[in-house]
C-alpha cells in the first residue's frame, strides 16, 4: 500500500526517520538531550549528514548520557576532534559539552529536562496544518523565546532555526504536511493519545 508521506522524506534513512521519529512527542531526557547535540552540529549541514554519523556520534557522546558528557575535558575535546566519524568541528564539539553542563543545570532546577522544554508550548505539541513545504516556518514566536532562554542558561549553538528544528524533531510542534499520513498520527496524540517517551 503506498503511503504518503512529507516530500522531503527521499532516501531509505530519511523515510526511516521520518516514519518512527521526526515529529513524535519527546519527554525522555537521554533522548532530548541527544536531538539537542544532533541539531546543533547540523547547522550549516544537512540532516542525512547528521543521520548517517548518529552511531557514531552516541558511541563518541557516551550514548549521549549529559552527565557523561558534561565531564569531557581537553582531552576528550582532542579525541573528538581526531574522530573522523563525527563532524570536526571545534565550536560544534565544545557546544556539546557546554550544553551537557547547562543540561544538568536545568535538570537540577526543574526536575526534568523535558519539564523545562515543554513549557515553551504549554505542555502538548503545536498540530499545524502545512499544505506545501514553502510554508513551513524556519522559527517561530516559540523558539525565539526558546532560544533567549537557553542562551541565558548557557547553552550555545541554541538560535532560533536550530530551536525551531529541534521542536520539530521532539515533537513539540507537528509540521508533517497534512496529507501526509504523520500528520494525523501525531495530531491524535497531540489529542491525548498515550505519549511514547
Amino acid at each position: 500500500m503506498a503511503t504518503h508521506r512529507c516530500t522531503w522524506a527521499t532516501t531509505p534513512l530519511l523515510v526511516a526517520y521520518h516514519d518512527a521519529e521526526w515529529g513524535a512527542p519527546v519527554r525522555d531526557d537521554r533522548t532530548l538531550f541527544e536531538f539537542l547535540v544532533l541539531e546543533g552540529a547540523q547547522a550549516g549541514l544537512s540532516w542525512t549528514t547528521i543521520l548517517q554519523r548518529r552511531p557514531a556520534y552516541r558511541r563518541a557522546f557516551a550514548d549521549f548520557h549529559p552527565e557523561a558528557v558534561a565531564r569531557f575535558g581537553p582531552e576528550e575535546v582532542a579525541a573528538l576532534l581526531a574522530d573522523p566519524t563525527i563532524i570536526r568541528n571545534r565550536s560544534k564539539i565544545e557546544a556539546a559539552i557546554r550544553n551537557a553542563r547547562a543540561f544538568l543545570r536545568v535538570q537540577e532546577e526543574f526536575g526534568t529536562f523535558a519539564d523545562y522544554i515543554w513549557r515553551f508550548v504549554d505542555g502538548a505539541p503545536r498540530v499545524n496544518h502545512w499544505t506545501d513545504p514553502a510554508e513551513v516556518p524556519s522559527s517561530s514566536p516559540e523558539s525565539v523565546a526558546m532560544s533567549r532562554d537557553l542562551k541565558k542558561r548557557g547553552f550555545a549553538f541554541a538560535g532560533p532555526t536550530i530551536c525551531y528544528a529541534y521542536m520539530q524533531a521532539v515533537g513539540m510542534v507537528n509540521d508533517h504536511l497534512v496529507d501526509c499520513f504523520r500528520h494525523g498520527e501525531l495530531a491524535r496524540v497531540a489529542a491525548g493519545a498515550p505519549v511514547e517517551a
